[in-house]
C-alpha cells in the first residue's frame, strides 16, 4: 500500500512512519507547514508547527530512509483552525483547535491531496487504534489516548487512516525511537495551542476581537458582581481571573456558568450550579448501533467519562447523563464510547455540544449554552 506519513517533527509521528515502512508499505513523509510566519509559533518543547519541527521531521525521514516533502498548508490552517478558534470564542463557545486541525487539515485537506496524488492512506502518530473491523478505539495507553480528537472523522476518512501506535505506550514508543537512532526519542511532547506563541490566549483573542466591556452577574439573583473587557476571555467552569467586586455571601468561590455574547454578559455562581445531566449537540458523526443506546460519554479532552443514554435523530445528538457532569462547554465535542467484547473502548460517534442543562433547572438559572450567539 502506498501511504503518506504526516511527520510533525515529534517522536510519535517518526515511529509511526518507521513502523509503516517496516510493515511493507511504500512510505513518503510529509511535514505540514502551518504558519504564515513560523517565527510566531511556539518553539522547543511547547511547539508542533515550527521550523525546528520541520528540521526534526526531515532528519527522522533520512534515518528511516523514506522520501520527504514539506507541504505549505498555512492558508488552509489559518482559515479552518485559527479563524474558527477566534470566531467560536466570539460566539461564546469554547473550541478545541486540535480537534478542528484533525478534521479540517490532516484528514480533509491532506487526505484529499494525498488521494489525488495516488496515495492509499495517511499515517499519523496519534495514540488510537483502528481494529480489523475498522472501528476506532482508545489507545492502550489511556494517559496518551487521542481517540477523543479523532472522533470527528467520517467512515470514509477512517478507512484511509493508519494509526500504528495504538497498541503501544508512550514509553515503548520512546524506547523504540532510541533503538532506531531517531534524535527525537527524548524530545518533549508539544503542549498548549501551537499558534499562540506566548501562551496568552486572552491576549491573543483581545488583539483580534478588541475590547468589549460587559457585566459579570450572579446567576441566581441577577446582581452585577463586576465587569470584564470581553466575554470571549471566559470559558464554562472557569474560577480564576473573574475579578469580582462583590464577595459571595457564603464566602465560597464562584464559577462561570454561562456566556451570552448577544448581551456581552458572563454569568457566575456556585460550583453545584455547573452541574448538568442533559447534553445536546449538533453535527453528529455516528458509527454506532441504532439509538437510544447505553454507553459512556466524554465531554472534553482529558475530561471525565460519564455513563449516559444517547439518542441521535434529525441531526441532533442528545445524551441523558446518569450522573451530573460539570464544566460542559458549548463548542466542545461529546464523544460516545462503548466497551466491546475484547475490552476495548470503541468510539460510537461524536458531535459538537450546543447546550448542557439540568433536567429540572433551578429558578433563575441559565443553561450552559451559547445559543444566544446563533
Amino acid at each position: 500500500m502506498r501511504v503518506l506519513a504526516a511527520m510533525s517533527g515529534g517522536v510519535d509521528s517518526a515511529v509511526a512512519a518507521a513502523r509503516a515502512r517496516d510493515a511493507g508499505h511504500d512510505v513518503t513523509g510529509v511535514h505540514l507547514a502551518l504558519s504564515r510566519n513560523p517565527q510566531t509559533y511556539r518553539t522547543g518543547a511547547r511547539g508542533c508547527c515550527t521550523l525546528e519541527d520541520s528540521r526534526d521531521a526531515r532528519r527522522a525521514a533520512d534515518v528511516i530512509g523514506i522520501p520527504f516533502y514539506i507541504w505549505d498548508m498555512a492558508e488552509q490552517f489559518h482559515e479552518s483552525v485559527v479563524d474558527d478558534f477566534v470566531n467560536e470564542y466570539a460566539a461564546g463557545r469554547t473550541p478545541n483547535p486540535c480537534l478542528r486541525c484533525n478534521e479540517k487539515i490532516k484528514f480533509e485537506a491532506v487526505l484529499d491531496r494525498a488521494v489525488a496524488l495516488g496515495f492509499d492512506a495517511v499515517v499519523t502518530g496519534h495514540h488510537a487504534r483502528l481494529g480489523a473491523d475498522g472501528q476506532l478505539r482508545r489507545s492502550v495507553d489511556q494517559g496518551k489516548d487521542q481517540s477523543y480528537v479523532l472522533a470527528v472523522l467520517t467512515r470514509e476518512q477512517l478507512d484511509r487512516a493508519v494509526f500504528p501506535l495504538g497498541d503501544s505506550t508512550k514509553a515503548q514508543v520512546r524506547a523504540e525511537a532510541a533503538a532506531r537512532g531517531l534524535a527525537v526519542a527524548d524530545k518533549p511532547d508539544s503542549h498548549d495551542i501551537c499558534f499562540i506563541a506566548d501562551g496568552d490566549t486572552r491576549g491573543f483573542l483581545q488583539d483580534r476581537l478588541g475590547s468589549a466591556p460587559g457585566d459579570i452577574v450572579d446567576g441566581r439573583t441577577g446582581e452585577r458582581l463586576g465587569g470584564h473587557e470581553g466575554a470571549y476571555a471566559f470559558t464554562i467552569g472557569q474560577r480564576k481571573g473573574l475579578d469580582l467586586r462583590v464577595p459571595a455571601a457564603d464566602g465560597r468561590p464562584r464559577y462561570v456558568l454561562s456566556i451570552t455574547p448577544v448581551t456581552n454578559t458572563v454569568t457566575v455562581g456556585p460550583r453545584e450550579d455547573l452541574e448538568v445531566d442533559v447534553v445536546t449537540a449538533t453535527r453528529p458523526i455516528w458509527h454506532g448501533a441504532q439509538t437510544p443506546i447505553e454507553c459512556e460519554v466524554q465531554l472534553r479532552a482529558h475530561g471525565e467519562v460519564v455513563p449516559a443514554t444517547v439518542t441521535v435523530a434529525d441531526g441532533v445528538l442528545s445524551a441523558r447523563l446518569h450522573q451530573p457532569a460539570r464544566g460542559v462547554a458549548a463548542g466542545q465535542a461529546i464523544v460516545a464510547y462503548r466497551t466491546d467484547a475484547s475490552g476495548g473502548d470503541v468510539v460510537l460517534g461524536s458531535a459538537t455540544i450546543t447546550a448542557g442543562v439540568r433536567a429540572s433547572e433551578p429558578a433563575g438559572r441559565e443553561p450552559v449554552s451559547a445559543e444566544a450567539a446563533r
